[in-house]
């Protein structure tokens, strides 16, 4: 008796699991209990406003026709890959300056080439080479296999714990974005090889590919380290509230963010 139940426990929010349109009785007790003025949930849509994050296991194929409507962002996407070009190219011009010195400490630090490029999977899937400066030792994969980055990761040279704290080793990335492959703020492109164990392993993770990666993003902010397919699902759960509330006003949210976190050495 849902309704003795509400008012007996002055029930003021209901949350279901259970789809409500797969169960007319159950929508009919809520209808004639409106002027109780409930707040009624979904538990996908609850989870998301509590954590910020889609409860992934509890989603189906349904969430996405009904919430990733594309036609919706058009304007907001040409917006934004404006935004994208005008960052990186002013950016890059005023880094411009300090890059040999970078590549020359570099170099010092642990002789190798200044440059750092890896395949990464991009929008719809698409291979891209990613560039960064060098942050690790050369020879940090002896055995050719993907290796997740640890925190403290003994792999990293002296100077390239500074440079990924401050962030300066993505900033060659800048030329990805201008090239289209990637933009400001969007998940964080994964080595193809983790990508494709990853999709067997972890439902919908494919779909985080909806959208250009980003040199930042809400994940990143969010869940800093990712070092298990474990943790890559946490990150998703982000990437896909992200991809479907993505806006110019949660964009520069997630750069302010990562401004604050790179001024406090907070970066990995």
């Amino acid at each position: 008796d849902l309704k003795n139940l509400l008012r007996q426990h002055q029930i003021t929010t209901v949350v279901t699991a259970l789809d409500p349109r797969t169960d007319p009785a159950f929508v009919q007790q809520l209808y004639e209990n409106l002027a109780m003025r409930l707040e009624f949930h979904d538990l996908p849509t609850f989870y998301e406003k509590l954590t910020g994050k889609i409860p992934v296991t509890n989603i189906g194929h349904i969430w996405f026709l009904e919430n990733l409507a594309e036609s919706e962002k058009g304007l907001y996407e040409s917006l934004k890959r404006a935004f994208d070009i005008i960052f990186a190219s002013l950016v890059i011009l005023l880094t411009l300056p300090i890059l040999p010195i970078i590549a020359l400490i570099i170099k010092l630090d642990n002789p190798g080439p200044v440059f750092f490029k890896q395949l990464r999977t991009g929008f719809t899937g698409k291979v891209f080479t990613a560039l960064k400066f060098r942050s690790m030792v050369v020879g940090a994969e002896k055995d050719g296999e993907p290796q997740w980055a640890q925190k403290d990761d003994p792999r990293v040279s002296n100077f390239g714990r500074f440079m990924r704290k401050t962030r300066i080793d993505e900033v060659p990335q800048l030329i990805n974005i201008l090239r289209g492959e990637m933009a400001v703020v969007g998940p964080r492109p994964e080595r193809p090889e983790l990508v494709r164990n990853l999709q067997k392993i972890i439902p919908f993770y494919n779909e985080r590919h909806l959208v250009k990666p980003g040199l930042t993003g809400w994940a990143q902010i969010n869940f800093q380290y990712g070092a298990s397919a474990k943790d890559a699902f946490k990150k998703l759960q982000y990437d896909l509230f992200y991809i479907k509330n993505r806006s110019f006003a949660l964009d520069l949210g997630v750069m302010l963010k990562t401004i604050n976190i790179i001024l406090r050495g907070l970066g990995r």
